[in-house]
């Protein structure tokens, strides 16, 4: 089968594979236009691999949003079994650890994944990223041929990530929540970071809005994000990073930082979208062993929370 046919026999699958969950399940998306564009980003993937003669598959990680087929190309005449290998893109990853994940797993150089990473307009992100990355390679378990380039394999998370953002209408859904798209992936990011489970995400998330949305104004004191400035790995931002004079420290600066500071997942993309309401301004962790999140919307509330973290750590 040459390749207009099997272009052309892709094209028809994906014109009757399974329609996207009902309306009740995401906020509102315009069926025809979500479908049209849809396809056409799949298509477009497929020739990329077609061309280039590699295989690729993505199987997502959350169960709620369908993963994209098989793309398959002239490969080398190994059998699938023998190509193939996997890599797990897991939720909140950095884009550094991610890279670092891709080199390890595949054999390629770090320096050649450093490099397709910053050729947004290549990889096919959104305007809205800005020409950056982060935020974009969106979780999710692929399976690789070894002659897939850097490049190709980062357009494939791109490409995941597009129809993640179409499953949960992400441009309107923003639009209604009165935020810019990238605002909600980084949003997002911070939820990925800051939540121990996804259940906690929409309070957290409100948490964040309130805040944002505070008078007098408010800053969000988010210890995930001074340590994503800082190139750090930890629960906690010590006192010295909290003098840090990053963007990202939003200790000192008010406001969201200026990007995602980490790949987050659907689970979190909805709850950026759809927080849970209340009047919470607080949140802490208060048992990070059983993953148990407390809330507040007051000041002498949040003091309480602290002393029984603090009290649950030293017992621990």
């Amino acid at each position: 089968m040459n390749i207009e046919d099997l272009l052309r026999e892709t094209l028809s699958d994906m014109a009757h594979e399974e329609q996207p969950p009902p309306p009740g399940r995401f906020l509102h998306v315009n069926e025809s236009r979500s479908r049209r564009r849809g396809l056409a980003l799949a298509a477009a993937a497929a020739v990329a691999v077609l061309v280039a003669g590699s295989m690729l598959a993505v199987q997502g990680l959350s169960s709620r949003t369908a993963a994209p087929g098989v793309l398959t190309g002239q490969g080398s005449g190994e059998t699938r079994a023998e190509t193939r290998i996997t890599v797990t893109v897991n939720e909140g990853w950095r884009i550094s650890q991610v890279l670092k994940d891709l080199s390890t797993s595949t054999g390629k150089p770090l320096e050649e994944f450093e490099r397709a990473a910053k050729d947004g307009g290549a990889l096919g992100l959104p305007a809205y990223a800005k020409g950056a990355l982060e935020g974009f390679a969106f979780p999710a378990t692929y399976e690789i041929s070894p002659t897939s380039s850097p490049d190709e394999i980062l357009a494939a998370m791109v490409t995941r990530f597009n129809r993640a953002a179409e499953d949960s209408n992400l441009v309107d859904g923003a639009r209604r929540v009165g935020r810019t798209p990238l605002e909600i992936l980084t949003i997002a990011s911070i939820l990925q970071a800051e939540s121990p489970n996804k259940r906690d995400m929409p309070k957290i998330a409100r948490v964040i809005y309130n805040r944002l949305n505070h008078t007098p104004e408010m800053k969000l004191q988010l210890d995930s994000t001074i340590l994503y400035g800082l190139n750090k790995f930890a629960i906690k931002a010590s006192h010295e990073d909290l003098k840090s004079r990053s963007r990202y420290n939003t200790y000192a600066r008010l406001g969201l930082p200026p990007g995602p500071i980490g790949n987050p997942g659907a689970d979190a993309i909805e709850a950026a979208l759809k927080p849970a309401a209340g009047p919470w301004l607080y949140f802490v962790t208060t048992d990070p062993e059983k993953r148990f999140t407390k809330f507040a919307d007051s000041e002498s509330e949040f003091f309480k929370l602290v002393e029984e973290y603090n009290k649950n750590r030293r017992n621990g």
